[in-house]
């Protein structure tokens, strides 16, 4: 999982008097028409090695840097990229990718299909955290330089949406492997290129990489080599900037074009300002876990208390607590706009049955519920006054909850080690797909909140059925079958009452006006191809 650590104390900024110097300095003209463009954000960048970024900073900058076989255009419909066409088979095992001839890394050498196959087989056996999405290739064939085959060791219907993702970016495998990189089994432990990837890059999208200061400053320039519609962007700068409330006086002041982690509050701040705010639906989500495994447990969480937990929470005051109503109440683990994510009902407010559930259940004369989360702002939610909303809600049916705060990596260690009672935590796509919400959401043995939930305490909630469903979608001859079967996969997950999402916080783009193009995309985060100033 990853991603978008924000500020947790935006307010206290606000009386911060930031200047352009203080944030990097002036940024310096390409010439008398071009200007670089400067956005400010948290940068949470791990790497820049496509097989080992994780997260959403990597994600704009392997999308910018690098280039996928395929792409999704604002409709999430999959376009050609570096291949221009495709065919899938019957069973969906396998995938034949013709490759543009006219398609060129930045040192203006062909990208092949050798290309391919050597970035794909690396991504695997790096095992990143993207490595999952390589996982299901069996083997790669290439006939020729312009032809990839990937085999599949099962159905999967997704994959072509998958090969958007950014992790699949094709990497220059001739300058690469001179430089330390390889892509054989022995790469997760005899790869030594990671360094030269936080100086270099060695791909085939409309930027290269100019220079990187962790936690200060990521700068991309044009690649004047590139064999698409050249960007009209000479150069993005990256400015690391954590608070929202910095970022949107760095809006006002001119030192920032867009800033990207602009939350609710901070918003209304840019009001009656010449800043363009706009607000679009997210596939981003905040929920809540139960663990019926837990070893804190005073009482066995039974469906029926997590049922009654559940609708003890009044959502619609949660998101306007939270996010000022900038969001949408979500019901299954499954992002709304994703197969299978819309239309699940919205479990309706009842404190009154809340009690009777309570009270069947033995515990009607109320318990402690023990809640550790991470201390963090995420997608414009501030977690500690979440938890405060939802431990007044609980604490009208008897329910005190005893609010535990950390850091991520502590909160991390206490989900995996004795397991949490009640927590808090987030989710972001890593590609347009359903699969990899049935993987971390579904419940089934060994998977992921099969373990933080403790399933090896309290077998009961472990569901079997959701890995049967998933295999059925990603087998499924047509995409209206597919969501079918995802859609039943997410109700299984929402009934479960262990993964409870609260909220899907409206994204804020905001941006000088002089900025067009921007817009939020599901395998790209931010197209900075697209966006002109």
């Amino acid at each position: 999982m990853k991603r978008l650590l924000l500020s947790k104390s935006r307010l206290a900024f606000l009386t911060l008097a930031l200047s352009a110097t203080m944030l990097g300095g002036p940024v310096q003209q390409a010439s008398a028409q071009e200007r670089a463009l400067v956005i400010a954000r948290d940068m949470d960048v791990n790497s820049l090695d496509p097989a080992r970024a994780w997260c959403d900073t990597c994600q704009i900058y392997n999308t910018s840097v690098y280039e996928q076989l395929v792409t999704l255009d604002k409709d999430n419909k999959v376009q050609p990229l570096i291949a221009s066409s495709w065919e899938v088979n019957k069973e969906q095992t396998q995938l034949t990718f013709k490759l543009d001839p006219a398609a060129k890394f930045s040192d203006g050498s062909p990208v092949e299909a050798k290309d391919v196959k050597w970035s794909f087989e690396r991504l695997k056996n790096i095992k990143g955290n993207g490595a999952f999405i390589a996982d299901p290739i069996s083997s790669i064939e290439i006939p020729d330089a312009q032809t990839v085959i990937v085999k599949l060791a099962a159905p999967n219907s997704e994959f072509l949406n998958q090969a958007a993702a950014g992790f699949l970016g094709i990497i220059n495998s001739d300058v690469a492997s001179e430089n330390g990189a390889l892509a054989d089994a022995t790469a997760v432990d005899k790869d030594t290129s990671e360094n030269w990837f936080l100086s270099n890059s060695a791909g085939s999208g409309p930027f290269v990489l100019a220079s990187y200061e962790p936690n200060s400053e990521l700068r991309l320039k044009r690649n004047e080599n590139y064999w698409r519609k050249a960007p009209v962007l000479p150069e993005v700068i990256f400015r690391q900037v954590k608070d929202a409330v910095a970022q949107a006086q760095m809006l006002q002041s001119g030192s920032a074009d867009i800033a990207m982690q602009i939350d609710p509050e901070t918003a209304k701040t840019l009001e009656g300002s010449d800043v363009v705010v706009e607000k679009v639906p997210s596939y981003n989500f905040v929920y809540i876990a139960l663990s019926p495994g837990a070893k804190a447990n005073t009482v066995k969480l039974t469906p029926e208390v997590r049922e009654a937990i559940s609708i003890a929470i009044d959502r619609t005051s949660l998101i306007d607590f939270t996010v000022g109503g900038a969001g949408r109440a979500i019901a299954s683990p499954i992002p709304l706009g994703f197969p299978g994510g819309d239309g699940h009902e919205i479990p309706a407010y009842n404190p009154d049955r809340a009690k009777e559930l309570l009270a069947a259940a033995g515990a009607g004369d109320g318990f402690t519920l023990k809640s550790i989360y991470p201390d963090m702002n995420v997608y414009g939610v501030d977690f500690s006054l979440m938890m405060q909303k939802i431990q007044q809600d609980l604490a009208k049916v008897g329910i005190t909850v005893e609010l535990s705060p950390v850091p991520f990596a502590n909160w991390r260690e206490a989900a995996n080690g004795d397991h949490i009672p009640l927590t808090a935590v987030f989710f972001a796509p890593d590609f347009f797909g359903t699969s990899q919400y049935v993987d971390v959401f579904g419940l089934s043995e060994g998977s992921v909140w099969a373990k933080r939930a403790g399933g090896e305490v309290d077998p009961s909630f472990i569901n079997a059925e959701t890995a049967k469903l998933r295999e059925q979608a990603l087998a499924a001859p047509s995409a209206e079958e597919a969501e079918k079967l995802w859609f039943e996969a997410g109700e299984q997950m929402a009934k479960a009452r262990i993964i409870i999402p609260m909220v899907s916080p409206d994204l804020i783009l905001a941006h000088s006006p002089s900025v067009k193009g921007v817009r939020y995309s599901a395998c790209c985060n931010l197209p900075l191809a697209e966006i002109s100033n």
